[in-house]
């Protein structure tokens, strides 16, 4: 196979880190998305490297909450992407009321709406640090495994606010509904 025309989008096999696309060329290297280690910078001519045609391609990969959830990381990394979250219908055009202890003082109201939608723009940007700790090049896996478990409780701590969602499958899971490999 000649590695060296391959595109943007290509889906490849590694034998170390697994299956992969391709999201970034450089003169001698392929910026790959690896679905289980995130992006990494790979020569073009490695022989670990092999190309998926589709003939090839397990469900594993063909999944397509898999390939969405790749390529909406993938967005997000690379195009400062951010999906559209629906508020939970019961809050659409409500109010949030934070009222002090002290009467004498002056309560806050907040449209939900606008307040969703600080949290979905925080959710967002650690999706973006945790790619962003994949990728890195000089951090140890051990030290990118102690921030993942800490990011992973910074999700559990934001938890509260599944309630403002639509979608289940777009809730904030902490250590307690992670699948561990």
């Amino acid at each position: 196979m000649d590695q060296l025309n391959l595109g943007v989008g290509t889906r490849l096999q590694h034998r170390q880190h697994g299956p992969g696309v391709i999201v970034g060329i450089r003169y001698a290297t392929y910026l790959i998305s690896f679905i289980h280690h995130g992006i990494k910078e790979i020569d073009k001519n490695d022989s670990s490297l092999e190309e998926i045609i589709p003939e090839n391609v397990t469900e594993e990969i063909e999944t397509n909450s898999e390939v969405e959830s790749s390529l909406l990381k993938i967005l997000r990394l690379w195009g400062g992407f951010q999906e559209i979250v629906p508020l939970g219908d019961r809050w659409k055009n409500g109010l949030m009321i934070l009222q002090p202890a002290d009467k004498t003082q002056k309560g806050k109201e907040v449209p939900i709406d606008v307040f969703f939608h600080k949290i979905v723009m925080l959710r967002d940007r650690l999706r973006v640090l945790e790619q962003q700790i994949n990728a890195h090049k000089t951090l140890s896996d051990e030290d990118k495994v102690n921030l993942q478990q800490y990011i992973t409780r910074i999700y559990g701590s934001l938890t509260t606010f599944n309630v403002l969602f639509r979608n289940k499958e777009q809730w904030f899971i902490g250590e307690k509904g992670a699948t561990t490999d």
